[in-house]
Parts: structure tokens; sequence; C-alpha cells
């Protein structure tokens, strides 16, 4: 296991459960936190490149992880999670509620645990990239280390091309 010089709440976690990770920084600036923008900096496949979203019913919490490329098809999210409907978390209260900026959203060491939902696209076991927990930094983890240490639920849940 490589231990990281940096630390984030997400890389401690993963260092006091023993799961192994790599860590890869990429360059970027308020007017570069896409997806895309990612993409391009990592040196990975972007379907291996996945980006954490935070949702909510009213005041009920959700995590979803999606390909980086990928949109949310929020009415299938909702269906998976049992919700009437879900929507995207305001931008203003990410960091309130997550302890996490926007661009250096990850789903391991959250302030609080919320139920965690990965697309399908996760279920073949490989490496996959994922916010470290700060910009500029992606924790390289099993696919399957990391659905198993989130106790996520997997499926469908990004929109049809």
């Amino acid at each position: 296991m490589k231990k990281s010089k940096i630390k984030t709440n997400a890389l401690r976690m993963l260092d006091r459960d023993k799961i192994p990770y790599e860590i890869k920084t990429y360059e970027y600036d308020e007017e570069h936190l896409s997806g895309e923008h990612v993409a391009s900096q990592v040196d990975m496949d972007a379907g291996d490149i996945y980006k954490t979203l935070v949702l909510h019913e009213d005041h009920d919490y959700l995590v979803c992880c999606i390909p980086v490329l990928e949109e949310i098809d929020l009415k299938k999210l909702a269906k998976l999670s049992g919700h009437k409907k879900v929507e995207m978390l305001h931008m203003k209260d990410l960091l309130g509620l997550t302890g996490y900026m926007r661009g250096g959203c990850s789903p391991v060491g959250m302030k609080k645990k919320f139920p965690m939902y990965f697309d399908a696209s996760i279920e073949k076991d490989r490496p996959i990239a994922l916010s470290a927990g700060k910009r500029g930094y992606q924790m390289i983890v099993s696919s399957k280390d990391i659905t198993t240490y989130c106790d996520a639920k997997i499926g469908d849940v990004v929109r049809d091309h």
C-alpha cells in the first residue's frame, strides 16, 4: 500500500482501514473543474474516472458516483434509491454538508455517512479514479474495494445516449 504525502479525510480512512490506493495529481484552476478537464489530465480512460455527486429529496441526502463524462439520470437514481424524486444539492451547501468543495468531493470521508450509489459501469473489477478529497488529487482504487468499502448499491443511473 502506497501512503500519500497529502492527507485528506478520504485518504486517512483508506489508510486506517488498509484499503490500497495510489494518488494521481493533476493541474486545475477555478475555471477547470469539469470532468472533461480531469479526464484530460489523468492518464486513464475517462470511463474509469468517476465523479461524486451529492443529491437530496428534501433533507434526505444521498451520494452517487458515475463516470466523469456521463450525466446522471435523476429518475433512474430516484427509483434505485426508493425516492419519488431526487435533485442535485446546491453548490453553496456542499462544503457544509460533506466537508468537501466542488471539484474535490470524495465518496469517502464525508462529515456524515450517506447512502451511496454507483453506476452499473463500476461492476467490471478494475482500477478506477475518484477524488481523493482535494482538488487536483485523484485516488486510484479497485472498483470492487471501493464499492464494498462504501457499502454502495449499484445500478444503472446514467442518462441513455
